[in-house]
């Protein structure tokens, strides 16, 4: 399982980052590790950021797949990093498949995540309904753990295949049962740390995603 490079440059490498595969280290996981294997592949990311985390500015859960950015030195690490931090000048785009679907089509939910109880503030649009199930799209204000996934579950419309927020009982019952929890990056937008002009970034659903609802 690696990575596919969607575009890389002197300063960043984005990359279509596949379900299962987790971002940085962790104790006791053996799985492969993104960021190690673009260290291989681009070894200036070595010496970028901690020694665990090469060049990352950003995570996404171990079960979401989709558009990641890395920094490849100093300079882009630092200002993706401001970036990141402070939600200004990064758009993040999502697609998830949920239990039921939230009461109107579009709609903000601003309720504190985290044990901090810090702000989070979520967009959805509803894209289309099937069999108990909705597609919608999620863009984020701000990007708290796993913040998506509790907004959805206090929508009362948890995400499907969610181990920690969803409904093991309505997984269950579906024709296709999930093996991830059904969340991907669609689009991932921000200033390029070399000229500061914005640029975007798209990954395609993968076929879980298109095929569950």
């Amino acid at each position: 399982m690696s990575p596919d490079v969607i575009y890389d440059d002197e300063d960043i490498v984005v990359v279509d980052k596949p379900a299962g595969m987790i971002v940085h280290s962790a104790p006791g996981r053996a799985e492969p590790v993104l960021a190690d294997l673009l260290a291989r592949r681009f070894p200036q990311m070595k010496s970028v950021g901690s020694a665990e985390r090469p060049g990352v500015v950003h995570r996404l859960d171990v079960e979401t797949s989709g558009v990641m950015v890395f920094a490849k030195n100093r300079r882009a690490y630092l200002a993706l990093r401001r970036q990141f931090e402070s939600h200004k000048d990064v758009a993040k785009t999502y697609l998830a498949v949920l239990h039921g679907a939230p009461r109107t089509t579009t709609g903000t939910i601003d309720t504190p995540v985290g044990r901090d109880r810090l702000s989070a503030v979520t967009h959805w649009t509803v894209l289309g309904k099937r069999n108990g199930l909705s597609l919608v799209e999620f863009k984020i204000d701000t990007g708290r753990m796993h913040q998506i996934r509790i907004h959805a579950a206090a929508l009362g419309c948890p995400v499907v295949g969610d181990k920690t927020y969803g409904s093991a009982d309505k997984d269950r019952k579906l024709p296709r049962r999930p093996t991830r929890q059904l969340l991907h990056a669609v689009t991932l937008s921000f200033l390029h740390p070399a000229n500061g002009e914005r640029v975007t970034f798209t990954s395609p659903p993968p076929p879980d995603i298109v095929y569950s609802c």
